[in-house]
């Protein structure tokens, strides 16, 4: 009789300590990197871990309660304004505070296969998780499926036809020029290609680039290495250059203060515009791939 008893009280006990995250009200499932997973119709607490879901989320008017940042104790993009104001940092995008996204008791997490499969199990046991696969070069797919996930698929889709169009737009004006993309980073200069986020947005507005960016023989068409030496690799008629950080930044400044990059012939000219690392290299999403056709369209006026 008293183990009777007891055992509806095992059961219960057992269910209260269960870690499956609890769904309240109506779901719809979604397909993507890591398999399919129910997740609410209109989520409110979404934790995001990489940059490019912070472009999607506030692109789509939604602000997430908390994010993984690229660095610890970065700042939240300045492009994105004000929107990011409230989120809470939840470790870095290689590795995410679990203790911290669960006690901001998401009810939706996105993130990347790329960088957190290692993480997923943990994080789908405290919200619904929903994984992209790639980032960069799959952007425009990455910001249909996030906003999926958090019920905005035909907004994503208007705001991603409305990019296009601009970028054809805007490109039809400097179809006749070469565009170079280089970054700074703290320990080598990269030149960006054409399977980059920035090399893409490029490419959409139909501006060509340098025969030598577009990487031909490398099988990873996202960057290039240069080094001091063949900085000559990256003219063009307009030069776009960025440093990640503050290594970067002074690694950048000692290049550029340099005769070999003085000698380019974008230098020589005046078209060498030194912009936004947040918008050009991180922020892999219609807002940031709005900032460079504003960037592109403002520096090579005067060259058309």
């Amino acid at each position: 009789m008293r183990l009777a008893f007891l055992l509806p009280l095992l059961v219960l006990a057992a269910c209260g300590t269960s870690t499956t995250p609890q769904q309240a009200g109506p779901t719809r499932t979604v397909t993507h990197a890591m398999g399919q997973t129910k997740v609410p119709m209109a989520p409110k607490r979404v934790v995001v871990l990489d940059t490019d879901k912070l472009d999607t989320m506030v692109s789509l008017g939604l602000a997430p309660v908390g994010a993984a940042q690229a660095t610890e104790s970065q700042a939240w993009p300045k492009y994105l304004g004000s929107a990011l104001s409230a989120t809470k940092a939840v470790g870095t995008l290689q590795q995410p505070n679990i203790e911290a996204i669960m006690a901001l008791k998401p009810d939706l997490i996105l993130g990347t296969k790329f960088r957190q499969a290692a993480f997923y199990d943990k994080l789908s046991k405290i919200a619904p998780t929903v994984f992209t696969e790639k980032v960069g070069v799959t952007w425009k797919q990455n910001f249909l499926l996030d906003a999926e996930a958090l019920g905005k698929k035909d907004q994503a889709a208007g705001l991603l036809s409305a990019y296009e169009a601009r970028a054809k737009q805007v490109g039809a004006k400097y179809a006749k020029l070469k565009v170079s993309i280089v970054r700074f980073m703290p320990t080598e200069i990269r030149m960006y290609g054409p399977e980059s986020f920035s090399g893409i947005v490029v490419g959409d507005a139909g501006i060509p680039r340098p025969e030598t960016q577009m990487l031909a023989t490398q099988q990873d068409k996202r960057f290039g290495k240069l080094s001091q030496e063949n900085i000559a690799q990256a003219d063009a008629d307009a030069v776009f250059y960025t440093a990640y950080g503050q290594a970067a930044a002074k690694s950048q400044a000692a290049v550029t203060g340099g005769p070999l990059w003085k000698n380019l012939g974008a230098v020589k000219s005046g078209n060498a515009h030194n912009v936004d690392d947040e918008v050009w290299m991180l922020g892999i999403g219609v807002t940031a791939a709005g900032g460079i056709l504003d960037d592109l369209d403002k520096y090579l006026a005067p060259l058309a």
